[in-house]
């Protein structure tokens, strides 16, 4: 398994970025990821929260789909 060397939202590209030490990137768009799980303005701002304060959570919650404990 590979480790995680650097995680941070880019706001160029409106994504968080990771890069893992075996040279791979995941790049999460965070506009389609919103467009497509917040039903409204409140699951938005958790999950902008996320984005500006907490990457690498937002990161885990995208990846492991934890998006149900979320939004219960």
């Amino acid at each position: 398994m590979s480790k995680l060397i650097f995680c941070q939202f880019n706001i160029d590209t409106a994504s968080v970025e990771l890069v893992f030490d075996d040279g791979s990137r995941i790049s999460i768009d965070f506009t389609a990821v919103e467009n497509e799980v917040a039903d409204n303005r409140f699951q938005w701002s958790e999950l902008d929260y996320l984005i500006y304060n907490d990457p690498l959570a937002y990161a885990d919650l995208i990846l492991n789909s934890k998006l149900n404990v979320l939004f219960e």
